[in-house]
């Protein structure tokens, strides 16, 4: 477990690559709020938007969940803790009026990419309030 990586994993590179390629800067691994233990994968300071890479199998996916059957009541413990950690987070960071963008690994990253630049657009403009959407466009929080 220790070779785990936390951040740099590839679909967040992928990601990354693709909103660099469309002339988006943003910071990696920051943290947006003092006080949140929290740190998104991407975060566009200025448009107050966070990005979180989330894995499949870390943040149970609803899509592609799969239990261990080796210490099973354990794990099952510990990914919806991380699912509550996860719902905490944004919820912080949506009443500080931050933007909360959470894909999924096994998504699109063009698609993710599309959402989280018309949601800059958006931002820029004035015309988005703080709330939470996954990559394809559904303006509202993800099941967690």
């Amino acid at each position: 477990m220790s070779r785990v990586r936390t951040w740099d994993t590839a679909p967040e590179l992928r990601l990354r690559r693709l909103l660099h390629g469309r002339g988006l800067r943003y910071r990696v691994n920051r943290g947006p709020l003092d006080g949140v233990r929290c740190r998104p994968d991407i975060v566009f300071g200025p448009a107050r938007v966070a990005v979180f890479v989330d894995g499949c199998f870390w943040h149970g996916c609803p899509v592609h969940v799969s239990w261990p059957k080796a210490n099973g009541e354990w794990w099952k413990r510990k990914i919806e803790r991380t699912r509550d950690r996860d719902a905490t987070t944004t919820r912080q960071l949506v009443a500080s009026g931050w933007f909360v963008v959470r894909v999924w690994e096994h998504e699109d990253p063009t698609i993710a990419a599309d959402a989280i630049e018309q949601i800059l657009v958006e931002r820029q403009q004035g015309r988005s309030r703080p709330r939470t959407q996954s990559s394809l466009g559904v303006a509202q929080a993800r099941p967690l």
